[in-house]
């Protein structure tokens, strides 16, 4: 018998990607069991972040494995976007995935980086280290619905639209969640600072959006 030659196909390497980014959740329930816990049940109980904001606040292990999965599984799934939407010849290949994963950590490492810069400049790092956690702590949360939209999409409705838009709808529900949760905590502070705030959003959230949507285009 003469070796056959197996190529990783798609669908190989993008089981071995969700396996990857299951690891992390998994550490995650083995080491901080409580913290995991009350975690899961974030949008329905706002125990995490009250426990969770003033103490370790974003520099931590627990939120670290949070990112790494959120981030694995945010990438999968622009992928299946841009697969299904934008370009699916070259979406075969396979240097695609990893450049949108460094694309999308420099993208949020950046954005992070920016938002902490910003607390420097109005001498409010503390709050500004507390916002942040609070949104990435919810961002962190739709990964879950993200990693659990990439398995159907790449096993059972493989790359359906419908399911591309039912997760993008939750997704953004559970950040727009998150939203409220930080302008209700931080009323005071962002009226003190409200055209700064304007400024903000338009340059660190709308901005860094559309640059994504164009680069996927």
């Amino acid at each position: 018998m003469e070796p056959i030659a197996r190529t990783l196909g798609q669908t190989d390497w993008i089981t071995i990607t969700l396996m990857v980014s299951l690891i992390f959740p998994l550490i995650a329930k083995s080491i901080y069991y409580p913290r995991f816990f009350n975690f899961m049940i974030l949008p329905f109980n706002n125990k995490y972040i009250t426990m969770y904001t003033k103490k370790e606040k974003l520099f931590n292990w627990f939120h670290f494995l949070m990112s790494v999965f959120q981030i694995i599984n945010t990438t999968l799934f622009i992928f299946f976007i841009w697969r299904s939407y934008f370009n699916p010849t070259e979406a075969k290949n396979p240097y695609i995935f990893p450049l949108l994963l460094a694309g999308v950590f420099l993208f949020i490492t950046a954005k992070t980086m920016s938002q902490l810069f910003n607390g420097f400049i109005f001498n409010s790092y503390n709050i500004f280290n507390e916002l942040i956690f609070k949104k990435l702590t919810y961002l962190n949360y739709a990964g879950i619905v993200l990693f659990i939209a990439n398995v159907f999409l790449a096993y059972v409705f493989i790359d359906s639209k419908i399911l591309i838009i039912i997760a993008l709808i939750l997704f953004f529900v559970i950040n727009i969640i998150g939203w409220v949760t930080v302008l209700r905590n931080y009323q005071k502070f962002i009226s003190s600072y409200f055209f700064y705030f304007i400024l903000y959003l338009c340059a660190l959230e709308i901005a860094p959006l559309l640059i994504m949507g164009s680069f996927l285009k």
